[in-house]
Parts: C-alpha cells; structure tokens; sequence
C-alpha cells in the first residue's frame, strides 16, 4: 500500500484559503458611518452669525452589509446639525425651509482606499450657501477631505474603513464650516 501526502501545491492553496477564510471573518460586515463619528469636536471660527439656517444633503448612500461603510444623508445632515449648533456659527438650524440661508451640501465623490492594513478615503463635496430672502448664491467652493485609519484605530478592516469614512467627513465639515464663519453675511 502507497501513501501520498498532498503536493506543495496542494499545501500552498490550503494555506492561502485559510488566510482568506480569517480575513473575511475579521472583516465581518459593513457597518454605517454614524452623525456622532462625522461631528466635528471643535472647529476653527473667525466669526458667528446671528442668521438662521436650513440644510439639504444629498448624494450620499445607504450602507449595504456586503458593502464598504458609506455615508448616508441623514447620518451627514445630522452631523452637520450638531457641528453648526455646537459651534454656534449660525444661531440655529431649521428643519425644513424656514431659515435666513440654505446650506445645500452635495456629496459627489468618494474614494475608499486600501494600502496594506491601512485605509484612506477621499471625499469632495460641493458646498453652497444662499440667502433665502433673495435666493441669491452667497458662496459655494468644491471642499476635498481626506481621512486614514490604520490598525491602531481598530483591528477589524470593517470597523477600519469606517473610522476613515467618518473622519474625512468630519474634515469636510470643520472645513466648510470654518469657511462659512470667514463669510460676510
């Protein structure tokens, strides 16, 4: 009787499914970026208006479990909501179509980055303010953020990509804010 032990081959394609088989399940499933994560703590002003405003979010997605962590409207808007009210860079925000100025903020491109064990993503966002009263355009400006996560922020790759994805949100926000609280208004 003539015993075969498995090919090298054989041994490397173990080897590699097993590798494979551990990465998927430390990876788990996508998880959704959160208002709380995006919110800014703290965001440079050069001034506070004493205007209100009312936001509209649009060009963000919903999070799917197979999926990369994405950036829903809601989750943005909330978070935009709490920066302009803790910040006090207008003197509230308005639900609905109430306020002195709209803040209309369209996220259009996002880019979720994968080098070695680290995350980066890319986000631009077109950003612009009208005053309401005359529906005439105040500023608008494209802001480009940009956010990396490494393993020291979260072993899991899923949790990784969300802790990118929140923080350049997170940027986006503190630097369309700081920009508005520089405006004239």
């Amino acid at each position: 009787m003539k015993i075969l032990f498995p090919s090298p081959l054989v041994h490397k394609l173990i080897a590699v499914s097993a590798v494979l088989l551990a990465t998927a399940l430390a990876g788990g499933c996508a998880t959704p970026t959160t208002s709380q994560g995006m919110t800014p703590t703290a965001i440079q002003t050069a001034a506070r208006h004493d205007k209100t405003v009312s936001l509209k979010v649009s060009g963000g997605q919903e999070t799917e479990a197979i999926g990369k962590s994405q950036i829903s409207n809601a989750a943005y808007a909330q978070a935009l909501t709490d920066a302009i009210n803790n910040s006090k860079i207008f003197s509230s925000v308005i639900q609905g179509n109430g306020g002195d100025y709209l803040l209309t903020v369209t996220i259009f491109n996002m880019d979720q980055l994968l080098f070695g064990l680290t995350f980066m993503v890319k986000m631009e966002a077109g950003w612009q303010l009208k005053r309401v009263s005359d529906g005439s355009m105040v500023w608008q400006e494209s802001i480009k953020s940009e956010n990396t996560a490494t393993t020291g922020d979260a072993f899991a790759a899923v949790t990784r990509l969300r802790l990118a994805t929140e923080g350049a949100a997170r940027k986006n926000i503190e630097q369309g804010l700081s920009r508005i609280s520089a405006l004239k208004l």
